[in-house]
Order: structure tokens, then C-alpha cells, then sequence
């Protein structure tokens, strides 16, 4: 969450001097590079039953998530930091490399502390993949293309939410759970080497006060508060004077942390941001969000494959309906949002309907029918998805343009917090519930002193009991699991109630659905407000040249030209000259509508051939500049009071930079009556 410093106007220009080839086989690499990332957070889940059942230890199995979300949440804004002063691609290898170090030790890991200690180190490196693979896309390619690439990365997380558990329960049930973590040794070690070949970027050496400080200390408040959690009423009674002096010690580093953020000439996480009341009403929902989340994803593949007995690659079958009600309701909420300026309604609607999945998760039992569970499982991620998608949008809205990449990275700090938070109170939940129940379940049965402790253990030990003693040991499981759900719906309720204090400002219209990569990583988003900037306006710009926006530019410049001859003045005025005869082969414009336009550009003076090719007069030089500026201030309306009388130059720079690359570009359907026509036939 790095303080904005403005991108200087001498920068090189993003994607000069790289070719198409090179930039797709770095483009790969990066996403490669992603792939690691984005996989770790959702393979991992299927594959923790039978973890615990072999290393043992079911009481400690929040912590496997729980230490990977931490570290990667207390790297990722270090990352960012250090990737602009010392230059990204090497940082970006040694992400790699010590992700990589981090899965090959979790993959040799003897026992659960081993295990939760190396998930911390491939935690820093995910950390780093994450944040630093969406920078370098912004240093290898122009404005305009930005939004498109930065799309791909989102796609790889959609994709991953759906793959991984399968991925997941496949490795764990036909090889060794132990490949979750070998796998991405493979795939890391062919981005490093393209990477190393093919990644040329420039080192831009921008300074920061990096605040050392304020991130280890947010880190260690973080910690507190999930020790507290996890070890209190487990490990130690909750008045026990360990968890008393945890909670102590979580409040003096949170009082440390507020003194040290106000000196902070660049702080992880600028207090001024509570100063904005829908930002503080967000962060709440965030960490709700995170925290029922996180924690479900956690323990129900525990709930299925223990007590409903399917494999693992099933258990990541049955999940798929979560995930699905998931990304099916937050693309649809944002893109509604994003074209109906009307936002409320799905922060309401989400936290309500997530309470109602969580009440009828709780309903689950032993016997129920796998069509129920795929109902259920939908309903959850669908409430999930209206809330998450939204609240980055409201949040961007909310702030201005020098806040802008603060702000997001602050909201998705929140959902990372809350998501640790969420795994630690549900195991403590879980383990409390399960321990209790099966010493009632086993009391009087004739069964060896500790049996309920080794069963909570390990999952396993079920089918070395009695006959007889099996489905009460299940039914404890079952329980205590769906227990966990219950006790989570209020928190989730709270939500719903902040939800209602949210005050539904008017849209701007630079603000976009985000991609899933902020929505669904379980690590904050860390992007400069201009970066957030120029991915929503290279999305905005492209659509908007797919729609009208030559007929209203012309309107704007005064002309009484067609919008297909517009077009094609400024195609002129970008590339020098023209062959009018070719472009039909090289756009989608037909080649009646370019005629018409050559014609027309002729026949007023706008242009003159030479040989083919098609020149502008001097007048046409003129009439094309005068368009060039109303297309310049089509984009700038995007961006509402942003676009003020103190902008700041480097989002002057990129409106400027855009206007260069969309004006006359392949890739805009300029509309007139014939070329409608042509595109309809």
C-alpha cells in the first residue's frame, strides 16, 4: 500500500523498442509467473485433510493458510517498493526463487510446524509474484494495451479458482499431497529461464522512504490478533496469561503503528484514508468478506471428505459449485455497476445472501445428497460475489486521484487481514467444538484413554473404532464443522447492518469492474493510482472506440465530416500516410465506408495522394489537430473531477498518451449510416 509518488514525464515509453513476439513470450513468463501465485491459494485446500491426517496435527491446520496469507500480505507493498527502486525483473526472480525454495521445503516438510514455517517463506515469494508480475506488464506495453494484458491476469485467477482444488484432490489422491507443492517447482523454473532471455525492461530507479517500520509492525499486530485467535481456547484458556499478554501485546504494537504511520514521509497504510468515511465503512466489509471466505474454503473440504467420505478430486468436483456462483455473480455485479452507476443494491444483497449461505451450510449432515450441497455451496459463493467485485469500485469512487492506488491496496489489505483472521477463528471454532464432542461421543464406549485426542488429530483413526462407534465419531465432525458456519453468520450480518451506511455517490465513469486478480487474491492489490488509472482508461477508451465516439468528436470539433472520414484524418495525422486500398485488410472497416472517406477528405482538401498513398494538406494537419483535442477531451470526461484544474502531470501524460494510440487505431469501429450498414450486411 505504497504512497503515491507521480510517474515522471521523462519515463521511457511502456512497449518502445519491444517487439509483438517478445512482449507475448514475457507476457507469458509473467503470467506463468502468476499462475504460481494464484494456484497456491486454491490447490492447497483439497489437499489439507490428508496433510493432517499424515503429519497429524488437525489443530494446526489454520495455520497452513494462515501463515502463507500473512507473509504475503506483509511482503506484498515491500515488493512493490523495492521492485520501483532497484529495478523489477530481478526482484521478480527472486520472487520466483524463493517461492520456489519455499514449495520444494513444504514438499519435504516431516511435520506441521516444518510445514506452517515454510508456507511463510513461499508466502514472501507469492507476495512478490503477485504485485511485481502486474507491474512489469505496465513497463513492457502502451497505455492503450494495459487493460487488455492486465485482463489475462485476471482470467489466470478465475481459472486457477476453478482448477485448483481439482488440481488439488487430483495430486492428493493419485500421486502424494506432497505435489500440491512439487508442482510448481516445473513451472517456475521455465519462467525463470524465459524470463532471464526475453524480459528487457529499463530500470526507472524511482527513490522511496520505505517504511520498514509501519509494515513490520502492521505484520506483527496481524499476528497477534491470529494467535490470539487460533491459540485461545485450545493451546492456552482464553484468561490465560499468555493470550492476555498476546492481546496486550497486539494493542501497544497498534498504538506503535498509528505513531509511527503519522511520521511516515510514505506509510504502508495513510491513516488519512479513515478520514473518508465510505473507505472505513469498506475496510469493515472487506475483512468480513475475507473472513467468511477464506475460513469456508478452508474446512470444507475437511467437512467432505471426512464425513461425507468422497475422495479428494471429488471434494474439488463439489466445490466447483462455489466457485462458479462466485465469479458468475461478481462479473455481473461490476459490469452492471459499471454501466448503471447504481451500486448499493449489491453490498445489501451480497452480505444478506452470504449470512443465508453460511445458515444453510449449517445444514449440512452426513446423509446430505450431493445435489443439495452443490445448492447450498452456490448460494454461498454467489453472495460472495455480489460484495467483492463491488467494494473495490466503491472504494476507487470514493477517493481522489492521488489516493486512488492507496485506497485499493487498503481495501484489499483489509480482505487479507480478515481472510487470516477468518481461518484462525474457524479452526478455533472447529477444533474446540470437535475435541468436546467426540470425548461425549466416545465417554462410556470402552475405548483407550486419548482416543478422542488421536481421532481430532487425525481423521483417519475413525476407522480403527468400533463399528458400532463410527457414525457418532462422523457425526462429531459433521457438527462441529457446520458449527463453525452458524457461529459465523452473525459476524457476517454485521456486515449487512455497515453495509446500510454506505452512501451511494454518483459513478465516475473512469471507474471500472476491476479484474479478478483484485477481487479473488487473498493478497492486496499494490498499484500506483496512475497505473489503477491507466488500465480503467485504456478499458473505457477502447470500448468507447467501439461505439459512437467518432460521431461525437466530430460534433465536439465542429465538422461536418463523416465519422468513417474522421477517422481516417486522424489514422493520416498518426502513421504520416495512408493507403486507403489496404485497410480494409487491416481493419474493420469496410472498404466502401474508406472510400467514401477518402473521397470526402479529397474532395474538402483535408488530404492529397501521392501516388496510393493519402497525405494531409495543411488544412487537413489543422482539422485533424482540432480532432485529436476533442478526442483528448472525450477521455478526460471519463475521469469527472479528477480531470481538474490542478491535475497532476502524469495523468495529463496519459490522457495525452492515449489520445496518441486510440485516435485512427485498428482496432475502433468508426459508425456512420454506411459503414452500419456494411457491418450489418
Amino acid at each position: 500500500m505504497a504512497q503515491e509518488v507521480s510517474t515522471p514525464a521523462i519515463s521511457p515509453i511502456p512497449g518502445e523498442g519491444h517487439s509483438r513476439r517478445a512482449v507475448l513470450v514475457a507476457i507469458g513468463a509473467l503470467l506463468l509467473g502468476m499462475l504460481l501465485a494464484a494456484l497456491d491459494q486454491t490447490i492447497v485446500s483439497t489437499a489439507l485433510p490428508t496433510i493432517v491426517s499424515e503429519l497429524g496435527g488437525m489443530d494446526h491446520l489454520s495455520w497452513v493458510v494462515t501463515a502463507y496469507m500473512l507473509a504475503a500480505t506483509a511482503a506484498t507493498p515491500l515488493w512493490g517498493k523495492l521492485g520501483d527502486q532497484y529495478g523489477r525483473k530481478k526482484l521478480f526472480q527472486a520472487a520466483i526463487v524463493l517461492f520456489l525454495i519455499g514449495s520444494a521445503l513444504c514438499g519435504v516438510a516431516q511435520n506441521m510446524p516444518q510445514l506452517i514455517a515454510f508456507r511463510a517463506v513461499q508466502g514472501l515469494g507469492g507476495g512478490g509474484l503477485m504485485v511485481l508480475s502486474m507491474a512489469i506488464v505496465g513497463d513492457l506495453v502502451s497505455p492503450r494495451e494495459r487493460g487488455r494484458y492486465q485482463g489475462l491476469f485476471g482470467a489466470v485467477f478465475g481459472a486457477t479458482s476453478v482448477l485448483g482444488p481439482l488440481l488439488g484432490g487430483l495430486f492428493t489422491q493419485h500421486l502424494s499431497w506432497r505435489w500440491v507443492f512439487y508442482i510448481n517447482l516445473p513451472i517456475g523454473v521455465v519462467a525463470l529461464f524465459v524470463i532471464a532471455a526475453v524480459l528487457h525492461i529499463p530500470a526507472r530507479g524511482t527513490r522511496h522512504t520505505i517504511d520498514y517500520l509501519g509494515t513490520f509492525l502492521i505484520a506483527s499486530v496481524a499476528t497477534c490478533l491470529v494467535l490470539v485467535a487460533s491459540l485461545g481456547g485450545t493451546t492456552w484458556a482464553w484468561g490465560s496469561a499468555q493470550i492476555i499478554a498476546l492481546a496486550v501485546l497486539g494493542v501497544v504494537l497498534l498504538v506503535w503503528f498509528v505513531r509511527a504511520e503519522k511520521r511516515a514521509a510514505e506509510p504502508v497504510l495513510p491513516l488519512k484514508l479513515f478520514r473518508i468515511r465510505t473507505f472505513t465503512l469498506v475496510a469493515v466489509i472487506s475483512f468480513i468478506v475475507g473472513f467468511a471466505m477464506f475460513g469456508a474454503m478452508t474446512y470444507l473440504p475437511t467437512f467432505l471428505q471426512v464425513v461425507q467420505g468422497v475422495t479428494p478430486t471429488m471434494s474439488g468436483v463439489h466445490m466447483l459449485p462455489m466457485v462458479l456462483g462466485l465469479l458468475l455473480t461478481s462479473t455481473a455485479s461490476g459490469q452492471i455497476v459499471s454501466r448503471t452507476g447504481r451500486w448499493k443494491v449489491f453490498p445489501l444483497a451480497g452480505t444478506g445472501v452470504t449470512a443465508i449461505g453460511l445458515l444453510l451450510l449449517h445444514r449440512l449432515e452426513e446423509a446430505t445428497p450431493a445435489w443439495e450441497m452443490s445448492l447450498y455451496f452456490f448460494v454461498f459463493g454467489a453472495g460472495l460475489g455480489l460484495v467483492m467485485q463491488v467494494l473495490v469500485l466503491v472504494v476507487q469512487n470514493a477517493v481522489s486521484y492521488e489516493d486512488l492506488g492507496v485506497a485499493t491496496s487498503g481495501a484489499t489489505f483489509f480482505r487479507s487481514i480478515g481472510a487470516s483472521f477468518g481461518v484462525a477463528v474457524f479452526g478455533t471454532v472447529f477444533t474446540n467444538r470437535l475435541t468436546g464432542k467426540l470425548t461425549e461421543a466416545l465417554s462410556g464406549a470402552g475405548v483407550p484413554p486419548g482416543a478422542a485426542d488421536r481421532i481430532a488429530a487425525d481423521p483417519r483413526a475413525i476407522a480403527v473404532l468400533p463399528a458400532g462407534l463410527r457414525p457418532a465419531a462422523l457425526h462429531a465432525y459433521a457438527t462441529s464443522i457446520t458449527d463453525v458456519f452458524l457461529y459465523a453468520s452473525p459476524v457476517v450480518l454485521l456486515a449487512f447492518l455497515v453495509a446500510w451506511f454506505l452512501r451511494e455517490d454518483p459513478l465516475r465513469a473512469s471507474v471500472t469492474a476491476p479484474e479478478p486478480s483484485q477481487t479473488l487474491a487473498s493478497n492486496p492489490v499494490e498499484r500506483s493510482s496512475y497505473e489503477e488509472c491507466a488500465r480503467a482508461l485504456s478499458v473505457l477508451g477502447s470500448r468507447e472506440g467501439r461505439k459512437a465516439v467518432y460521431e461525437k468528436i466530430t460534433a465536439r470539433a465542429g465538422l461536418d465530416l463523416l465519422p468513417t472520414a474522421s477517422w481516417l484524418l486522424l489514422r493520416i495525422k498518426r502513421h504520416g500516410a495512408v493507403e486507403p486500398a489496404r485497410l480494409a485488410d487491416t481493419t474493420p472497416v469496410p472498404i466502401r465506408a474508406i472510400n467514401q472517406a477518402s473521397r470526402q477528405l479529397e474532395e474538402r482538401g483535408l488530404a492529397r495522394r501521392e501516388g496510393l498513398p493519402l497525405l494531409l494538406t495543411d488544412r487537413g494537419v489543422d482539422v485533424a489537430a482540432r480532432l485529436a483535442r476533442a478526442r483528448e477531451d472525450s477521455l478526460a470526461e471519463l475521469l469527472g473531477d479528477w480531470w481538474g484544474p490542478d491535475r497532476p502531470t502524469d495523468l495529463v501524460q496519459l490522457v495525452e498518451e492515449l489520445t496518441a494510440e486510440l485516435s485512427g487505431s485498428d482496432q475502433e469501429r468508426p459508425r456512420g449510416p454506411l459503414a452500419r450498414r456494411d457491418h450489418a450486411a
